[in-house]
């Protein structure tokens, strides 16, 4: 998957080596040198993975993150952060509660960084067919069936097992079971003792 990688980093040592490591493998990328400056790259296009410092001047990853997610009918975009504050819990869960995905030791190592880049190409590429697949769905009214563009008709079962890893159990909903199939039971049983 080629994409387009906003990177925010202030250090400019750290920036060009990330730079350098992301053009080799073939992305493309867009660079701030402070939060501030990357949430306005952002806003104007939306980048579906975005790398950021910690600790920068103006906004820091944090704040760039919170915004990001709060950015209305904006993608997914996956966020990994670039710290050396990882390790302490306090500022780990802080990170995660705002909606960062996945964090970048610093120094940082190109194999780390090659490891977060599938993961994220991973969850950008799940996203993006569920958001088609919410846009796309026939649902028959008579069979329940939904169609999937180029795999055809499948149950709704099918259809939550295979694209969404949802399992389903099987009940009936009260006010029906009371209105329809009661009625039909006792209707029957009537007939029987007949």
């Amino acid at each position: 998957m080629s994409m387009d990688i906003l990177i925010a980093e202030d250090d400019y040592i750290s920036r060009k080596l990330l730079i350098t490591e992301l053009k080799q493998q073939g992305y493309s990328v867009s660079v701030a040198t402070d939060g501030q400056e990357a949430w306005e790259i952002y806003d104007r296009i939306p980048h579906r993975l975005v790398i950021s410092d910690w600790l920068m001047p103006r906004m820091d990853g944090l704040e760039l993150c919170q915004k990001i997610r709060q950015r209305p009918d904006t993608d997914y975009t996956y966020f990994i952060l670039l710290t050396a504050n990882a390790g302490d819990i306090a500022n780990y869960r802080a990170a995660m509660e705002v909606g960062v995905d996945d964090f970048l030791p610093k120094p940082m190592d190109r194999n780390q960084l090659n490891i977060r880049l599938h993961v994220a190409e991973r969850i950008i590429k799940a996203t993006s067919r569920i958001k088609s697949l919410e846009n796309m769905l026939t649902i028959c009214a008579y069979t329940k069936k939904i169609k999937i563009p180029d795999e055809g008709w499948q149950t709704i079962e099918q259809f939550m097992s295979k694209h969404l890893g949802i399992k389903l159990s099987h009940g009936i909903e009260p006010n029906y079971y009371e209105s329809v199939i009661r009625p039909q039971l006792e209707q029957m049983q009537s007939k029987a003792t007949q």
